[in-house]
């Protein structure tokens, strides 16, 4: 398969808001209810535009479409898109703080072919050469094996609440990076 990563910008948003629909309605449906699903679109999962401001979210592109997207952030939000805060959030600092792996999605029928590996190869590559140590983020339960298989270590499990009341289960998970030296 053939595609292309590339930066996020403004114009990329009503494609990404449709992705993400896509895929957490048929990715993710072994593991959550439709309840909990619908709860979490638009808040949990959805577009996050300062990842785009920041230039540190990418999308997958093939034929012109955008078939799966994530990011990382240096800023302190673990998850969520951007209509769940007021404002911005404060900037982490690369010598004390964990940067974050983010809302990473993958349109259903390209699934399972190498496109969320090379999305968060990219991230890990950016996050290193802002000179971050440590990566955190929170993994949706059928997230969990995929960071797994790149040495990310599971952490505290807890549930999101979600704004129609349910919650939604997830599990923190980290990874310290290496240096070129070790």
């Amino acid at each position: 398969m053939s595609c292309s990563l590339r930066l996020a910008n403004d114009a990329d948003i009503s494609e990404l808001e449709t992705l993400i629909g896509h895929s957490v309605r048929e990715l993710q449906s072994a593991y959550y209810s439709a309840a909990q699903m619908d709860g979490a679109l638009g808040s949990v999962f959805g577009v996050d535009r300062q990842l785009i401001r920041d230039q540190t979210y990418f999308v997958a592109e093939q034929d012109g479409s955008i078939i799966a997207c994530g990011g990382w952030s240096k800023r302190a939000s673990l998850f969520g898109s951007n209509a769940a805060r007021a404002i911005d959030d404060a900037p982490l600092d690369p010598l004390q703080d964990a940067a974050r792996i983010r809302a990473f999605f993958v349109h259903p029928e390209h699934a399972r072919r190498g496109l969320g590996r090379a999305i968060l190869f990219a991230c890990e590559d950016a996050i290193r050469a802002a000179r971050f140590r440590s990566i955190e983020l929170v993994a949706t339960l059928p997230g969990v094996p995929f960071y797994l298989a790149f040495d990310y270590e599971a952490g505290e499990r807890s549930e999101v609440p979600l704004v129609n009341g349910l919650r939604l289960p997830v599990v923190r998970m980290s990874k310290n990076l290496r240096t070129p030296t070790q």
